[in-house]
């Protein structure tokens, strides 16, 4: 069975990574609220399925996607439950087809490993270079799920303070899509 703990409204006693440490920073100097859980390590969306239950919302797709050129960077945030086809992206964008981009890029650049890609790797990104990209789906849910930077760890806020708050405040102006 996939565990799932109680839900919490503070930060964890110890981080695992860098990035979950300076995600829960930013949100308590934001004054954002969340609630949390801690899990087993969750990889796919299939995993999510309890997460969601418990936190009462859906949980995001959150895909770090590249150029062939590995010169543009994307980081694609849509509803967990939809199928993902580069060819839609890269037209609604107006760009170039893209792929995943490298594992080891996505440990340099977000902070994260796979399964844990997170809008909160934008407080790493401080020279832009990964461009927030948000389905209009998850802009019209009243909350936004996602993971606090690691495999075991997962949150869940309200989707316009993750838009007129947090992306504001790390200097990340997100593109908006239809796909």
């Amino acid at each position: 069975m996939f565990f799932v703990s109680d839900i919490y409204t503070t930060p964890p006693d110890k981080f695992d990574t860098p990035l979950q440490k300076e995600t829960y920073r930013v949100l308590q100097n934001l004054h954002i609220p969340f609630e949390r859980v801690d899990t087993d390590e969750a990889i796919t969306m299939e995993d999510c399925v309890q997460i969601d239950k418990k936190l009462d919302m859906k949980m995001v797709k959150t895909l770090f996607l590249c150029n062939r050129q590995q010169t543009a960077f994307y980081l694609f945030i849509t509803a967990g439950d939809k199928p993902f086809r580069s060819k839609d992206f890269s037209n609604a964008l107006g760009v170039a087809r893209v792929s995943f981009a490298p594992v080891d890029l996505m440990e340099k650049m977000l902070g994260t490993k796979i399964g844990a890609a997170t809008v909160f790797s934008a407080i790493l990104d401080n020279n832009n270079a990964v461009q927030i990209v948000l389905d209009k789906d998850v802009m019209a849910k009243e909350w936004y799920g996602c993971s606090d930077g690691t495999t075991t760890g997962y949150m869940k806020i309200r989707t316009a303070q993750i838009i007129h708050d947090f992306l504001p405040f790390v200097e990340h102006k997100p593109s908006i899509i239809e796909v």
